[in-house]
């Protein structure tokens, strides 16, 4: 079940009317009956995926009881290093086990000893979602260690911050200090929260509908047979591509805290209009916010963070980026594009450079100034070539398309569909509204609101027409393969 699906138009309302007229005000049935809809709608994808979610919400469960209990130091480390073994090993046998194995295999060959991995290569789907339900449970286990949180005795409450449908399947990766709290007080409902849920749902929907499935046409027939086409058209696939990833990430996390707004929980935000960062460092701060946050707080300082010497830095700069790399995926497309990045990243590093730009770009401005905008142009091509890597399928692929594009008429007008126009017109529709919105939350918190209500509504229902007549095949949301 996808938030962009028929099932989930009609499985929402139903959650929504039990939870605020049957279950009321009572807690303890609302987070009962939320627990529930969630371990449907994961069991929805396949049902055996329940189990192990059930068993990392238990293992989590009882080994932070057992640490927070613990009389000695030996069986506090014990309960600890149990549940990190267990949960990482689980997601590195579903996710990793095939990579290393056919790397080793590789390694083997290229020193002309013949090994076989299909052998010993296992057949197993990846779990929808295991990377984030798994980083749940890690954060609170790590927490409970540390002694920055209590653990939890209400297996309901805590398996609820576990399993969390809006969040289950591609974050935000919530902590336990932010969700548990709002998960065991009252809630009531809040019209105007509701409203403001609403508006972000629709926003969401538009961009992964309207704009990501739009930009995945055009990308993956470009991707798909790359060899056929000039310079300029394969780096309009890698520009339909970029848009892609974004729009559809955080389209979805949009729909994610807007659902989420409607029962009276907030998640953590997710995205920060990245694609008008000044510099990289400024685009990692706006950039899945809750991993980047979650490896700076669990790797990146435990790790020394910068407060070391000029190698140390270095040194933890590759590992968070390598890391969140291989994190999204068992390919080394994905562990260059984490090494790209940290490349991108060390010269603002080394220079002091990287802190330079919290403020909002052209905050209090409609427009940016020259050298806001030379910055903006610098980082969004950067990001354009670094998503090369993040999309191809293999290195032989994704070094070819580069070499492609760079060789063979990267200056000359490329070739599209004709309808591929009618994208690039959306593409800058999306662009201009985001723009207007960037010092909000997302685009459409305030948008409009002081217009004229018949106007403001004639908005509305042309994005809910777009949604409606460019919704084509249910395509799943890219970070679910993560």
């Amino acid at each position: 079940m996808i938030f962009n699906s028929i099932e989930f138009a009609l499985f929402f309302p139903i959650v929504f009317f039990l939870y605020w007229f049957i279950a009321g005000k009572n807690i303890k049935w609302q987070n009962i009956l939320l627990l529930g809809a969630s371990l449907f709608f994961y069991g929805c994808w396949d049902w055996r995926f329940v189990f192990l979610l059930s068993f990392s919400t238990f293992l989590g469960y009882f080994t932070g009881i057992r640490i927070e209990i613990a009389k000695t130091q030996f069986w506090k480390k014990f309960w600890f290093w149990l549940s990190i073994v267990l949960n990482v090993g689980f997601l590195a046998i579903f996710k990793y086990y095939n990579f290393f194995i056919d790397s080793f295999a590789g390694l083997f060959n290229s020193f002309g000893m013949h090994l076989d991995p299909s052998s010993i290569t296992l057949n197993v789907i990846l779990p929808v979602g295991i990377s984030f339900y798994t980083f749940h449970v890690l954060s609170y286990v790590i927490d409970i260690y540390f002694g920055r949180i209590k653990s939890e005795r209400r297996l309901v409450d805590f398996g609820l911050f576990v399993a969390y449908f809006p969040l289950l399947v591609a974050g935000p990766i919530e902590r336990a200090t932010h969700l548990l709290p709002q998960i065991q007080k009252e809630r009531s409902f809040d019209y105007a929260k509701a409203v403001d849920g609403l508006r972000q749902i629709l926003w969401g929907l538009f961009k992964k509908v309207v704009i990501a499935d739009g930009c995945a046409e055009w990308a993956n027939m470009i991707f798909d047979g790359y060899t056929d086409y000039s310079g300029s058209t394969l780096f309009m696939g890698a520009f339909f591509f970029t848009i892609q990833i974004y729009c559809d990430f955080s389209g979805y996390s949009d729909i994610a805290l807007g659902t989420s707004r409607l029962f009276g929980i907030e998640l953590l935000r997710n995205f920060a209009f990245p694609y008008f960062s000044r510099d990289i460092a400024e685009f990692w701060r706006r950039w899945h916010i809750s991993l980047t946050t979650w490896f700076r707080d669990y790797l990146y300082i435990p790790l020394g963070g910068s407060k070391g010497g000029t190698w140390m830095k270095i040194r933890n700069t590759f590992i968070i980026f390598l890391v969140s790399g291989f994190w999204h995926g068992a390919n080394w497309t994905f562990i260059v594009w984490g090494a790209l990045n940290a490349f991108y990243f060390l010269p603002l590093m080394l220079t002091n450079s990287n802190r330079n730009n919290l403020e909002i770009v052209a905050q209090g401005r409609y427009f940016p100034s020259i050298r806001e905008v030379v910055g903006m142009l610098l980082t969004f091509l950067m990001a354009v070539f670094g998503w090369i890597f993040f999309r191809a399928e293999t290195m032989t692929q994704a070094i070819d398309f580069i070499k492609r594009m760079f060789a063979h008429g990267l200056f000359k007008s490329p070739k599209l569909p004709e309808l591929a126009d009618l994208t690039l017109v959306f593409i800058i529709f999306f662009f201009i509204i985001e723009w207007l919105g960037r010092e909000n939350k997302y685009a459409l918190e305030r948008f409009g609101l002081k217009w004229y209500v018949p106007f403001r509504w004639v908005f509305y229902s042309f994005l809910i027409v777009c949604v409606i007549v460019l919704s084509g095949k249910e395509q799943e949301f890219i970070y679910f393969q993560f």
